[in-house]
């Protein structure tokens, strides 16, 4: 069997704790890997090796830096296909879907070659007499992430190549159910020339999450996951007196109005909901039917949900492949339980679906409920698996409200050919990411990803020039040279004359 350790200070490293987790392969339902699970030690130590790389790295010139970023770019492209069946072989999704995945990962690293450029300071000359004023954005210190299963390498990178190239040095703590691309990536970004102990990978469960947020030599946390742990990090790390920015649930909403292109909104719809098996933030898990659009909508997707490809990620056949692993396929099962029980009609069940040749593998069929009420608990609840719930509306304003009035506030969209509808829609939508006829809105990396409402606790969102402000603070220099004439002392607020 074999042992994922941890990556810190350049190179494998085993702790002293001996716990393990169970890595599984999703598509067999056997298992590939034990993985360590750090102790608050561990952790410790890797944040101790954080903190001897970050006044040589922090010193590095931006450009410096962005050479690394450029040669760790290189290096991605170059293992792209390895990167990408790791993916597959722990997480389930299939081939196309993780490649499209490490791809944006690897914008977010593009972007992050632009250092020199967004690190540029603010000059002002002569804000008063012979007085010139400048600001100047300089790194935090030692950053962390805590990072979900589901994108175990763009999540990831939403995080640490921009931190790492602001001059910060970064633990991570990827999912335990799926660590081993952190890992290569670590390993890539050594041989990319990023010094020891600039950025350090360290698996395991709540025992490190609180190491995390209790050591005070971690400047910031960033994460992404469920709401209620999200808000956890994010109240404990504000008691440690620590930047946060922790992204939570989501039930993203799509509306569609009666005078769309049905057939675009379906094919929208499809990958949107079923894509990586729904386990994606951006997933859209509610379709809210406008007015007599209603029937001819479900009578579509439940055509496509019933033939969709289901199989092994490797299998270029496949469209869907397996949830992460059995205890989720279990309670996304149990979500669709309790929706038959709460009187919304199950046009599409996928619960009995049986591989031949993968009967182990943690798979189920697509779902998709009709007539879901919005007190439903199956409307309510991110099930984060392939359901997709349509919610029936007469008109615009029941839908916007619907949307609005959900705690979630990740993302939403809506098909139209109506120019004011869509702008008024994006414009009164209490949402963070706002797609028109685009199933997916996830900005791409020199635009920023968040939510409102309980979707994201903090002030920032993350990536682009949210995730260059998150990463560094703020100083403003003030500067007079004597002149040789002396002036009385003042004791009153000074004003720029």
């Amino acid at each position: 069997m074999d042992l994922i350790e941890h990556f810190v200070n350049g190179k494998k490293f085993s702790g002293d704790s001996k716990k393990t987790g169970k890595v599984f392969n999703p598509a067999t339902g056997e298992q590939s890997a034990e993985v360590k699970l750090a102790s608050s030690a561990d952790l410790n130590k890797a944040v101790e090796n954080s903190v001897n790389a970050l006044e040589s790295w922090s010193n590095k010139p931006p450009l410096q830096r962005a050479r690394v970023m450029f040669k760790f770019k290189e290096l991605i492209e170059k293992n792209f296909d390895e990167l990408t069946k790791i993916i597959v072989s722990e997480h389930g999704k299939v081939y196309e879907d993780a490649k499209g995945s490490l791809t944006r990962g690897l914008e977010i690293v593009e972007y992050a070659c632009g250092i020199p450029q967004m690190l540029k300071g603010e000059f002002t000359e002569n804000v008063g007499t012979n007085v010139d004023s400048w600001s100047v954005r300089q790194p935090l210190g030692v950053c962390a992430g805590i990072t979900p299963f589901n994108f175990p390498a763009m999540v990831p990178m939403w995080m640490f190549p921009m931190a790492i190239a602001c001059g910060n040095t970064f633990i991570l703590k990827p999912s335990e159910k799926d660590p081993s691309c952190s890992i290569r990536l670590a390993e890539l970004f050594l041989e990319a020339g990023l010094p020891e102990g600039v950025f350090n990978v360290i698996n395991g469960g709540k025992e490190a999450v609180d190491a995390i947020i209790n050591n005070k030599n971690i400047s910031a946390v960033s994460f992404v996951g469920s709401t209620p742990i999200a808000k956890y990090i994010y109240e404990n790390c504000a008691k440690n007196e620590k930047r946060v920015q922790a992204l939570g649930g989501a039930k993203n909403h799509c509306v569609v109005m009666p005078d769309c292109d049905l057939d675009q909104a379906v094919n929208g719809l499809m990958g949107a909901a079923y894509g990586s098996a729904g386990e994606r933030c951006m997933a859209q898990s509610v379709v809210v039917a406008v007015g007599n659009i209603a029937d001819s909508l479900v009578k579509k997707l439940a055509k496509k949900v019933e033939i969709l490809k289901i199989g092994p990620g490797l299998d270029k056949k496949s469209e869907m492949g397996p949830l992460i692993t059995k205890e989720h396929l279990d309670k996304v099962k149990n979500y669709v339980d309790i929706g038959v029980k709460e009187g919304a009609k199950l046009i599409v069940d996928g619960r009995k679906l049986n591989l031949q040749g993968f009967d182990k593998g943690f798979f189920m069929g697509g779902c998709l409920f009709d007539h879901v009420k919005k007190s439903m608990k199956i409307y309510k609840e991110e099930i984060f698996g392939p359901v997709l719930s349509v919610v029936r509306v007469k008109n615009f304003d029941e839908a916007l409200k619907l949307v609005n009035d959900h705690e979630f506030g990740n993302g939403v969209s809506i098909f139209t050919r109506d120019g004011d509808t869509s702008r008024t829609f994006s414009n009164k939508a209490k949402i963070g990411m706002v797609g028109i006829n685009i199933p997916i809105p996830v900005p791409v990396a020199f635009h920023s990803f968040g939510g409102w409402k309980r979707s994201l606790f903090g002030d920032q969102h993350m990536h682009g020039p949210e995730g260059v402000r998150f990463y560094t603070k703020l100083k403003t220099i003030t500067s007079r040279w004597p002149s040789g004439l002396r002036s009385d002392p003042e004791f009153t607020m000074p004003t720029m004359k």
